[in-house]
């Protein structure tokens, strides 16, 4: 005997069919039955990793919710490697709203939410960076700084089907350190019929309209078709989004803490309400032709069009940072009476004087367009020998621009009015009590409040960040297949070539004319920005893109050398090659699978921007070329009684952040250390690598349920941090503001390879429909998990351990649902403890604050009209998501009242429709 998956009858239909056609084949329409999906051959270099299946009639059961866990159930039963999955509910309907959304739900992967959405995955307590994202097997290019994906640009209705694997294999290529997550979209000759599918949905924000002209209510639109056509030898399938959304949020920032008499009190504040209008089409395109049955040649693209337009609104007051209370010479500085303070020494309550308020309108608008396309061919031979040749290009075009505007009541320091502001901080942040009125167009006046110009206005700032990506990737495979222990042996080549740019562009807001001040035209005034959640009351609005267009602003462009130092492109290119046996053993009444294998990768990078030399920047290029050994060995036990028992081991890589390794360094005169530091890349580092192990016991309840338990432990032999060195800045331009005699050597933070360090953990998931314990609730079940990880990461070997970015403690996440008779009902609730979250400051630049534990909870109901009725094939429903309105928050760890950030979300409400012809 072999071991064999349980598989659909539609597995005959193809021996080397796809996994993503067949995971939703029990969805057809008019079937009137639906399949659960299993793990098919591999037919194409999109499915690296399937697993054979076999020709096994099962009896049809279930649709919907339902039969999305059966096939992800399936899917991890059947894999070698520890996978989790998610399957498409219907054609172009997954589980959620959003990709992020289901990912977030699986056993040890979480989410942070970016402007109240999630778009960043953590595996295993690793930050996104360390985990890499395909399409249909392809690496893809991002639309961040980055390597890491933003999910955002991905359409949920497109999708199929989502896997990650959560250990090494030798022909998965791309593969990331804590796991890589594969999107698939439909294959359609696999599929096997026709399909359509209409879909619609509106959305509410429940905070309202928080700034003028914005929205609290949207829309989205999308479509499937899939057909086959010519006796089945052609398959296409076409799929199509739209969405027009709003997101609100009301936020408070503390520029942090500063010390008083021993005590910390709020040193100052930048708190905005942000309004922002997510626009994106997603179209998805798959040919597939099959002239004969050996033979399927795929063609696939993918195109997104993303534009995310904020408006931001807040005023910043500078309060105790860089003040001296108790010096009576200080008579135009900052004053804090009547504080009151708790236990910790925290100030709670008080009042500040003399405080000059900036009034911030700020824009912030991101847009990029994403292209993906696919070749691949697969030969399936009948004496055993397949091959397949796979071709893809990814590119991203984005640009980010940001443009902040100050208003005040004067120009410059101890001009205009001040304010007397008293003050509450507490868990939610701090709240103010101001005397002036800071709506009214005649007190309120474009200008450079605080002087932060010096000897030039800075009315604003303008920043506008390009940032150019391009992936092609070439990979052959042969494969031998096997009557022995090993039943299979592949072999495979795969080339990858990248290059990511930035380049920056700032420039100094300043009044047309040459003016210092000027009171707002009338015609650009809007509607006051409400401020009362921060206790500021109403403040005065306008969009400050209208006055740039207007000629009231104009641009002065930034010559400060760190501006350039900023930009950077990196190529990469590598070389993979792989061997892999695959195994599949009778062991007395159990089986043996899995894959013993090796990867071999030549990595050669290239880092060019501007750095010093002879006084001047100069263009330079740098880099570094090194090996990569790779062996992997996965094992699974599968014995009788749906047991089953997994071991893995791997070598694993991550290679660096692109940032990085940017050759460029910025550097300035540091007022308060005067001298002057910097930083920069280092365009020689190497991957962060690892040696993991895994393993696992299951137990299956048929194909429809199942409870696991999983360990891993992860040795990190490096890791890369961020060191500060001393640097002597000789041979570069002074930069401006720096005092006569202020001396060269200085210091420079920048990243390096260092000590490694551990991270391991324990994860419990189960799915269990409760009628595999009682006939009477049938159509009641739960999913979900938990994980607990630990983590020892030294800096160096005298260091502390410090949190690796994204980490949690605790990850849990469940979900509880009811579905029977067309209708379905379900509540989710996914938690995780505090962590190191990854924030954009200012510039685009990323900035790490501790974020505080959090626990989302959504909830879903709808209705599916059966079959022989009028509306048969009309599905509804109605979502909620952050039903408690949970907030995202971060706080200075010298207190714990220190808040940081507090953002609040607010309920979103979503109600749609989908008909399936």
């Amino acid at each position: 005997m072999r071991y064999s998956s349980q598989a659909s009858t539609c597995a005959k239909l193809a021996r080397g069919s796809s996994i993503t056609a067949l995971m939703v084949a029990g969805l057809l329409a008019g079937a009137g039955t639906a399949f659960a999906q299993t793990a098919p051959a591999q037919t194409d270099a999109t499915d690296p990793t399937a697993t054979p299946a076999a020709e096994e009639d099962v009896d049809i059961v279930v649709t919907g919710f339902r039969a999305s866990l059966e096939n992800a159930v399936a899917e991890k039963k059947n894999r070698d490697q520890v996978v989790e999955s998610i399957s498409a509910e219907d054609i172009g309907k997954l589980p959620d709203a959003s990709i992020a959304e289901s990912i977030a739900r699986l056993p040890g992967l979480t989410s942070q939410r970016v402007s109240g959405r999630s778009n960043s995955i953590s595996i295993r307590g690793f930050a996104p960076d360390f985990s890499t994202t395909l399409l249909n097997g392809r690496e893809q290019t991002s639309t961040g700084d980055n390597r890491a994906v933003e999910y955002d640009q991905y359409p949920a209705e497109i999708m199929s089907q989502v896997l990650v694997y959560k250990t090494g294999q030798a022909n998965l290529v791309g593969q990331g350190l804590s796991g890589t997550v594969d999107l698939r979209t439909v294959r359609p000759l696999e599929y096997g019929r026709q399909a359509i599918s209409i879909g619609a949905r509106g959305t509410y924000a429940d905070l309202g309209k928080l700034n003028a002209g914005s929205r609290d209510k949207g829309y989205r639109v999308s479509g499937t078709y899939i057909d086959q056509f010519a006796d089945d030898k052609i398959g296409v399938a076409l799929s199509g989004n739209y969405l027009d959304e709003p997101y609100q949020i009301q936020e408070f920032n503390a520029w942090g803490y500063a010390g008083f008499n021993g005590q910390g009190v709020i040193g100052g504040s930048k708190s905005y309400v942000t309004s922002t209008r997510l626009k994106r089409l997603g179209l998805s395109g798959t040919l597939q032709y099959r002239p004969v049955p050996n033979l399927t040649v795929t063609v696939d693209g993918f195109y997104s069009d993303f534009n995310d337009d904020q408006i931001k609104r807040g005023i910043e007051l500078p309060l105790g940072y860089g003040q001296d209370f108790n010096n009576p010479n200080n008579a135009n500085g900052v004053k804090l009476t009547g504080t009151t303070a708790n236990s910790d020494g925290f100030v709670t309550s008080g009042t500040f004087g003399n405080v000059e308020g900036v009034v911030r309108n700020d824009a912030f608008e991101r847009k990029a367009k994403l292209y993906s396309f696919g070749y691949n061919m697969a030969w399936r031979g009948d004496d055993g020998w397949n091959a397949t040749l796979d071709a893809s290009y990814s590119k991203t075009d984005r640009e980010e621009i940001i443009l902040e505007s100050y208003a005040g009541t004067g120009y410059g320091q101890n001009v205009g009015a001040k304010d007397t502001i008293s003050f509450t901080s507490g868990k939610t942040g701090t709240v103010f009590k101001p005397t002036l009125n800071y709506s009214d167009p005649n007190l309120i006046l474009l200008t450079d409040p605080l002087g932060w110009g010096g000897t030039n206005l800075q009315a604003g700032y303008f920043n506008d960040r390009i940032v150019k990506d391009r992936i092609a990737q070439y990979r052959f495979e042969v494969e031998k297949e096997l009557d022995s222990f090993f039943s299979a042996v592949k072999v495979g080549l795969n080339y990858t070539d990248r290059d990511k740019s930035l380049t920056p562009d700032e420039a100094l807001l300043a009044l047309s004319g040459g003016l210092r001040q000027l009171r707002i035209p009338d015609q650009y005034v809007k509607e006051p920005t409400s401020l009362s959640y921060l206790g500021l009351g109403p403040m005065l609005s306008y969009d400050p893109r209208d006055l740039l267009a207007g000629g009231i602003y104009q641009l002065n462009p930034n010559t400060s050398p760190d501006v350039p130092a900023k930009a950077f492109r990196i190529e990469e290119d590598l070389m993979t090659m792989y061997a892999q046996a695959d195994i599949n053993q009778d062991i007395g009444g159990s089986v043996l699978t899995g894959n013993i294998g090796v990867q071999a990768v030549a990595t050669e990078q290239k880092s060019s921007g501007l750095i010093a030399a002879n006084g001047a920047l100069s263009p330079v290029t740098r880099g570094a070329d090194y090996w990569d050994l790779m062996p992997s060995l996965n094992l699974s036990l599968r014995m009788p009684g749906d047991w089953v028992i997994r071991a893995g081991a791997a070598r694993q890589v991550q290679r660096p952040r692109l940032d990085d390794m940017r050759v460029a360094l910025g550097y300035g005169y540091n007022p308060n250390e005067r001298i002057i530091t910097g930083g920069g890349g280092n365009p020689s580092l190497r991957p962060i690598r690892s040696n993991s192990f895994d393993l696992t016991l299951e137990k299956y309840f048929g194909r429809s349920g199942y409870i696991a338990a999983q360990g891993f432990y992860k040795d990190l032999k490096s890791y890369v941090y961020n060191q500060t060195l001393p640097f002597d800045y000789f041979a570069f331009p002074t930069p401006t503001g720096t005092p006569a005699g202020t001396p060269t050597l200085g210091r420079v933070d920048r990243p390096i390879n260092g000590e490694g360090g551990s991270i391991y953990g324990v994860e419990l998931a189960a799915t269990l429909p409760l009628s595999t314990f009682a006939s009477f609730l049938d159509g009641f079940g739960v999913t979900g998990g938990g994980s607990w990880t630990k983590t020892q990461i030294k800096p160096d070997p005298n260091s502390p351990p410090e949190n690796i970015p994204g980490y949690s403690k605790w990850v849990i996440n469940g979900t509880a649902y009811f579905e029977k008779w067309g209708f379905s009902a379900r509540g989710s609730a996914r938690y995780r403890s505090t962590f190191v979250g990854e924030l954009s400051g200012f510039g685009g630049n990323r900035q790490r604050r501790r974020a505080l534990d959090e626990t989302i909870i959504d909830a879903q109901v709808g209705y599916e009209f059966q079959k022989g009725t009028a509306l048969e094939g009309l599905s509804i429903f109605v979502q909620g998501q952050n039903l408690t309105d949970e907030r995202f928050s971060t706080v200075d760890p010298g207190y714990d009242l220190a808040v940081i950030d507090y953002q609040s979300y607010g309920r979103r409400f979503l109600a749609g429709a989908s008909f399936r012809f």
